[in-house]
């Protein structure tokens, strides 16, 4: 495996083009973003904290279902969004400074209906006459979210973890851990001592 340090973005000319427009867009529209790449869904932006220098992919969808006394969805510092990311509230998203977020990825803290516990909904009620049920999401800081994944409502993902690609996550994710699979399952920690990535 080899290592780089240094990235590059080899945008061509259009794309360079594009970005300077996506620019002056998103600063009308969100002025302290670093770049929004149109197109976008923004829904409930009176309810939306979008911190500092927050980049996104093309059509995302970021969605505050609900009126709300403060924010429901909160960015952090420099956090990442990959293309067709769709972030949804109908209570609260939180998420750390220096994330991630992979194209594709899906976080959302509310459900149609419930299906545990005593008072479980009928499959006989259409979908979308059945309650929401809302609990909300942690992501803290220094995560990485891979492509595909699915963060679902009432989990916290801890410190400087990492969400395998199409990893379904149905509970909480400790810090410095990989997790991966459908349900995702902690298959990496990392250990202090010889700063390394051990299997679980």
């Amino acid at each position: 495996m080899n290592r780089q340090n240094v990235r590059s973005v080899n945008y061509g000319l259009v794309e360079i083009i594009w970005n300077v427009l996506f620019l002056i867009r998103t600063k009308l529209l969100v002025s302290s973003a670093r770049l929004i790449r149109f197109p976008i869904t923004i829904r409930g932006k009176k309810w939306i904290d979008f911190g500092k220098r927050l980049t996104t992919g093309r059509r995302c969808r970021i969605e505050v279902n609900g009126i709300f006394d403060e924010p429901a969805i909160v960015f952090g510092e420099n956090v990442n969004v990959g293309d067709d990311v769709r972030i949804a509230a109908a209570e609260k998203i939180k998420i750390g400074n220096n994330v991630l977020i992979g194209s594709k990825v899906l976080v959302i803290d509310n459900s149609h209906g419930s299906y545990n516990g005593d008072a479980q909904d009928s499959p006989d009620t259409p979908p979308n006459q059945r309650p929401i049920y809302t609990a909300p999401i942690v992501i803290e800081d220094n995560v990485w979210i891979g492509e595909g994944a699915i963060v679902q409502m009432g989990v916290s993902i801890g410190y400087g973890s990492i969400v395998g690609s199409n990893a379904v996550v149905t509970k909480n994710v400790p810090p410095k851990s990989i997790v991966g699979g459908v349900p995702a399952m902690v298959l990496k920690k990392y250990n202090e001592t010889n700063c390394s990535w051990e299997k679980v």
